[in-house]
């Protein structure tokens, strides 16, 4: 992982964006990792068929919580269209972390989506 990516990650778990919970919300799923105990909570507000607030909570590596703070923000006026077809590869992107080098990283990394997905 380059500087730049590591910096970002970095600087996304100190301080992550979208963190907490809503209340109301439209949908709300939890995930969890059970080799590493990473655990996350995605918060979602629809509104005509788009999120319009998305949070999430919990704890676990940078990795995983990096990852959940910058999807989060790539997920704010997204329609549910777009969602369905936002996967792996443009997570991975998004973050910079690649497949082939990280592969132990992998499952922190796509928490969130999974969590998304669901």
């Amino acid at each position: 992982m380059s500087d730049m990516y590591r910096d970002l990650i970095l600087e996304h778990h100190r301080y992550p964006h979208n963190f907490g919970t809503l209340d109301p919300h439209d949908v709300s799923q939890e995930e969890h990792n059970p080799l590493c105990g990473d655990r996350i909570r995605l918060d979602l507000r629809i509104v005509d068929n788009k999120i319009t607030e998305v949070a999430f909570s919990g704890k676990g590596c940078a990795v995983s919580q990096a990852a959940a703070s910058m999807l989060t923000d790539e997920l704010i006026g997204m329609d549910l269209d777009q969602v369905r077809q936002y996967g792996k590869a443009e997570l991975l992107d998004l973050i910079g972390l690649p497949l082939d080098k990280n592969p132990v990283r992998l499952k922190c990394a796509l928490l969130s989506l999974k969590a998304l997905k669901v």
